[in-house]
């Protein structure tokens, strides 16, 4: 198995694939509640990640806009994936490396097959400036939208950009 990658050596990875992030470190939040105490002026956009699977076993990462409500059952069905349900956090840990209270987009460079597909919100990337946890939740890091499409594209997790203003 491959070694698990760390806070700093994905923000030196980022640094070498030119893209400019900022990160700020944080007491531990579990919560997009928690969270929200501690933006210290951040502004853009915020997120809720949502890592589901079938009863077939495939996995998604749903990357949301934080307020957003998501009927996962009419979602499911938008993306052929018959019925979500959340994944536990061991299958949290061994196909993202992270715990719950760190689920991330950055937390796909611990997939390296690609077995988890990337969800994106479309409404989520019209805010500009992201911020996500980067595999930890003691620290935020802030990344402009199209950044976060080209790190995941370089992960090897070409995204589904999601209208979810849209119906099915």
């Amino acid at each position: 198995m491959e070694e698990r990658w760390t806070s700093t050596r994905l923000l030196d990875w980022l640094h070498r694939l030119g893209i400019p992030t900022h990160t700020v470190e944080h007491p531990p939040v579990y919560t997009v509640d928690q969270a929200r105490e501690h933006r210290l002026g951040m502004e853009g956009g915020f997120s809720k990640n949502l890592f589901v699977r079938n009863k077939k076993g495939r996995m998604w990462l749903l990357v949301l806009e934080e307020s957003r409500a998501v009927d996962l059952r009419a979602l499911a069905v938008r993306l052929e994936a018959g019925r979500f349900s959340f994944g536990s956090p061991a299958r949290l840990a061994r196909w993202l490396g992270v715990e719950p209270g760190s689920v991330t987009p950055f937390g796909l460079v611990n997939d390296p097959g690609g077995e988890v597909t990337a969800v994106v919100d479309q409404g989520l990337l019209a805010l500009g400036t992201l911020h996500f946890h980067p595999l930890v939740n003691t620290q935020t890091t802030a990344i402009a939208a199209e950044d976060l499409l080209r790190f995941l594209e370089a992960s090897g997790h070409p995204p589904r950009v999601v209208d979810l203003d849209r119906g099915p």
